[in-house]
């Protein structure tokens, strides 16, 4: 990946067009699980939505897999998609991105007052 495409996100249009290719050729339960997950996934990116990118990879090719092998997507997913999905973000209760910048901006804002002598 070069400067630009991470400065531009081409990288990522790039990436989720390719899996939107992959994805249609899915049987249709499928390809309505991958929007699930899709949706379900993208809360618990960082800034860019860089970290998701592996995940989705490995993902859609589960769901490939398993689609060929001719298994029912409940089989693979359960019944949960969104508890799959807080399963691949981590842990149940993760951080989405609001949570993570809500801390940055308080660290930051306790840093600067304690610099200052405003925070003991």
């Amino acid at each position: 990946m070069n400067f630009w495409e991470k400065i531009s996100g081409s990288d990522l249009t790039k990436a989720m067009k390719s899996y939107e290719l992959r994805a249609n050729k899915l049987p249709a339960e499928y390809q309505a699980a991958w929007g699930e997950i899709n949706a379900n996934l993208w809360s618990h990116s960082d800034f860019t939505g860089r970290n998701l990118i592996p995940i989705l990879d490995r993902v859609l090719g589960l769901l490939e897999e398993t689609a060929a092998d001719g298994q029912h997507v409940h089989e693979v997913l359960g019944n949960d998609i969104k508890g799959f999905c807080l399963a691949l973000a981590g842990v149940e209760g993760a951080k989405n991105y609001r949570d993570k910048w809500r801390e940055q901006l308080n660290n930051n804002i306790a840093n600067k007052l304690s610099k200052k002598g405003g925070l003991k």
